[in-house]
């Protein structure tokens, strides 16, 4: 008889079966890149959290039957996952400059397997069309009509603010504070919402966002400890770094992300009157039923989320209102 000898226990915020949802574990959490380092991915997020994927400790029941006939529904999680997609991709690019102008090894080593996770993360996203019955041969083109004019509108003008300071400008603390709280810390919550919202229609794609949920708590507790050691460090770059993070809030101000995600909340919308009887008691959040939840209301939820969990890794950075 063969005995397959039993796993490590892993780090809760690795496991899959009880690490936090994306909004607590950003706002409590506190890890380091010295502990997150390659010896850390290797062990616990390929050999533990991917483990549980590959080994079928987490099950993958796969897209509902709703999922795969045309319609709302379906074309609502096509157009997400496409620009998901492609976020993904252009994070995993920008990454390179991380890597490049790391300023020490652990630095180094964490950023390279965020960029690994990034990776990962646009292939699963582009795959996932693939399950929803997208052809191999028209991947790219249905990418394209998807969400080719909102990474125009929402992902170039991001991309380009984020290499001027990066690529252009040197700047490694200043694109983590891009990447930390314009990028992940905003699109963060709203990924929070997406897991949950597809739970009863498709779990795969739940799965999926649960997948790079937990890797996202990952990047942005490390990227907020790499800024806040340099502003104890360097308390003269506070008022820099503040500049920084202010010009980008000003480019998402003009960027016209709400309206896009309203587009997107609508057309779900018409999936979920038309598959009702699959979110029959399900609640998108404590004490509200997702039957009974409107476009503009989940924005606005997902919009809060994005405010308290920006707020609080402003603060462990020091670069909060109070800080001084």
């Amino acid at each position: 008889m063969t005995i397959t000898p039993a796993l490590p226990a892993l780090p809760p915020e690795v496991d899959l079966r009880s690490a936090p949802g994306v909004l607590e574990g950003a706002r409590e959490l506190d890890l380091t890149p010295e502990h997150c380092n390659l010896t850390y991915w290797f062990e616990n997020v390929a050999g533990g959290m991917l483990r549980q994927l590959r080994d079928g400790t987490i099950p993958d029941p796969g897209p509902t039957g709703a999922m795969l006939r045309p319609g709302p529904l379906r074309d609502a999680l096509v157009t997400e996952f496409s620009f998901r997609h492609l976020a993904e991709t252009k994070a995993t690019r920008a990454l390179t400059q991380l890597v490049f102008h790391a300023p020490d090894n652990s630095c180094l080593e964490f950023f390279s397997t965020q960029l690994i996770d990034e990776a990962r993360h646009a292939r699963a996203f582009r795959d996932h069309l693939l399950r929803l019955g997208v052809p191999a041969n028209e991947l790219a083109a249905t990418v394209e009509r998807a969400a080719a004019a909102d990474r125009a509108a929402v992902l170039d003008p991001l991309e380009d603010f984020g290499l001027a300071v990066l690529r252009d400008n040197g700047d490694f603390y200043g694109g983590v504070l891009v990447l930390t709280v314009l990028v992940e810390g905003v699109l963060a919550p709203a990924a929070e919402l997406s897991e949950r919202k597809w739970q009863r229609f498709d779990p795969a794609a739940a799965l999926i966002e649960r997948v790079a949920n937990v890797d996202e708590i990952r990047h942005l507790t490390v990227g907020s400890t790499v800024i806040r050691r340099h502003v104890t460090n360097h308390p003269d770059e506070r008022d820099r770094l503040l500049d920084v993070i202010g010009r980008g809030r000003e480019l998402w101000q003009e960027l016209p992300m709400q309206e896009m995600l309203l587009k997107r909340e609508m057309l779900f919308q018409e999936g979920l009157s038309e598959h009702s009887a699959l979110a029959e008691g399900y609640e998108v959040w404590s004490g509200r039923l997702l039957l009974d939840s409107t476009p503009e209301e989940r924005l606005t939820v997902a919009e809060s989320w994005s405010q308290e969990t920006q707020q609080a890794r402003m603060a462990h950075m020091l670069l909060g209102e109070n800080a001084q």
